[in-house]
């Protein structure tokens, strides 16, 4: 076929064709990188070719590939696509190839991260297969972008998880440390011995998991394909006084192949968005506004919801960490990790205790200050309440909030019946103080300036419940009863 120019694109060789576009290795000629390009053939076909290429530049993600720009002229329409490095998958399981159980864990996680990120914002994907990703000779791991027009289909999903859980085992080097682990989450993704297949929040858990134990050191003299048990027995106490024999049988099964744990009961739903109409709606101060149609929060950001961000964050080059911050964030704020968040993070992790409390990935996230939580509301497409939202969505079912209870910090999924509303909201009278969006006046001094409000009452300072409301001018202030929820789909 003969070489050929399409705008700033030289086309080099075609990589697939379709009845009505053709896919094209490229160079981007200004900058002298590599493109994907993917020529529109039927013009009859343009307006939701374009729909669909907005839709996929709309993902903001270091794991994802990126849409370089869509061009539509009278006689040609396509789009630029970045060209991922390394090898698909696919082309991997094509010769036989089979990494490092530890390499197909990496694998495995990054993918359950991508995935999450699709799912937490509803977006419908095209399916997941090995073509979809492709891994470079150092080990990074990249997903080409999937997103596709309309909403998301949970049985295909489902279908997804099975397909991929059961392409990667001819990937994985057998009789390697953490094989059996791998083998065996890969067949509980399958959805083997279980009533459905693993989320891919279980999947990204057992990867961690399995990353984790295959960090940890070996003990001396110890065999290399041989794996520690999670958690040892004080067997000194237990054999006092046993025979040679029963010694050595012992230390033999300390050493022997870890066996998979049974897969955890799943975890606990989130509580969904709450949508409150259009309309006029009672405020704070006793008046009425008009508010258009939004969906708000069940429940807080959770511990575990905030780790996905500041992963996010990490993934990103430094130059680019700062993507999410609000405007007229103060230039000595570097960074949105919360006071006390690796501590925090280990005790819900672990299912412990933290500051005294227990804790777990499903608690509100606390410690954040006005700037994190916009940062994370950013990070995804939303936004902070303002109070008159936030307070319209507590009386759309209420005609008495100051009768709903303050529930004590824990697991937004746990909030008693009596801190929840008929229409789902969950820990608006206690939990944790939440953040919201824009500065408003105390009606208490109503000549004095505007101050931003933190709004509800929490486990710390329970009077008042959901009626309760405090104002700062201090942004940057962070505690251990202060969090916040967010509303979807309307960016700022």
């Amino acid at each position: 076929m003969e070489e050929r120019t399409l705008g700033d694109y030289r086309l080099i060789r075609v990589l697939a064709e379709h009845d009505t576009r053709t896919t094209w290795l490229a160079e981007q000629l200004s900058v002298g990188r590599s493109a994907v390009v993917v020529e529109l053939n039927d013009l009859a076909h343009r307006e939701a070719f374009l729909a669909d290429a907005r839709t996929k530049a709309s993902v903001d993600h270091p794991l994802i590939g990126s849409v370089y720009e869509a061009v539509s002229q009278d006689d040609a329409c396509y789009v630029a696509l970045e060209r991922l490095p390394g090898n698909t998958l696919a082309e991997r399981l094509g010769v036989s190839e089979q990494l490092a159980p530890a390499e197909v864990v990496h694998l495995l996680r990054r993918v359950a991260e991508a995935m999450i990120y699709f799912e937490s914002r509803d977006l419908a994907t095209e399916p997941l297969t090995p073509d979809s990703i492709h891994l470079d000779a150092h080990g990074v791991v990249r997903l080409k972008n999937l997103i596709r027009e309309g909403r998301p289909d949970p049985v295909a999903r489902q279908e997804e998880m099975k397909s991929f859980g059961a392409a990667l085992p001819a990937l994985v080097a057998d009789g390697k440390a953490g094989s059996t682990r791998l083998i065996t989450v890969l067949s509980w993704m399958r959805g083997e011995g279980l009533d459905h297949p693993l989320s891919w929040d279980q999947v990204l858990q057992y990867a961690e998991q399995i990353e984790a134990q295959l960090s940890e050191p070996r003990p001396a003299g110890g065999p290399a394909t041989r794996e520690l048990p999670s958690r040892r027995l004080p067997l000194a106490g237990i054999l006092a006084g046993v025979g040679v024999s029963a010694l050595a049988i012992a230390a033999a099964l300390v050493f022997l192949p870890r066996d998979p744990a049974p897969p955890p009961p799943p975890p606990p739903e989130l509580p969904p968005l709450v949508a409150i109409p259009a309309g006029e709606h009672p405020t704070p101060d006793g008046a009425r506004t008009t508010l258009a149609a939004f969906s708000i929060g069940g429940g807080e950001v959770t511990i575990g919801e905030y780790k996905q961000f500041l992963d996010t964050l990490e993934l990103l080059e430094p130059s680019r960490r700062g993507v999410f911050d609000a405007e007229g964030q103060p230039e000595s704020k570097t960074g949105h990790e919360p006071d006390g968040w690796q501590e925090m993070l280990a005790a819900a992790e672990a299912g412990g205790t933290w500051e005294g409390r227990k804790v777990d990935l499903f608690c509100p996230v606390v410690n954040v200050d006005w700037w994190d939580a916009r940062a994370y509301c950013r990070w995804r497409k939303g936004r902070l309440p303002s109070q008159e939202e936030w307070f319209a969505a507590l009386r759309t079912e209420v005609q008495r909030p100051e009768f709903l209870k303050p529930a004590a910090w824990g697991p937004v999924s746990a909030i008693p019946m009596g801190d929840r509303t008929p229409n789902g909201l969950r820990g608006m009278a206690g939990s944790v103080s939440e953040w919201t969006l824009t500065p408003a006046v105390n009606p208490a001094n109503p000549l004095g300036a505007k101050r931003h409000v933190i709004i509800g009452a929490s486990f710390l300072k329970p009077s008042n419940g959901a009626l309760a409301r405090e104002w700062t001018d201090d942004l940057l202030q962070r505690r251990p009863d202060l969090g916040f929820r967010m509303v979807e789909g309307l960016a700022e």
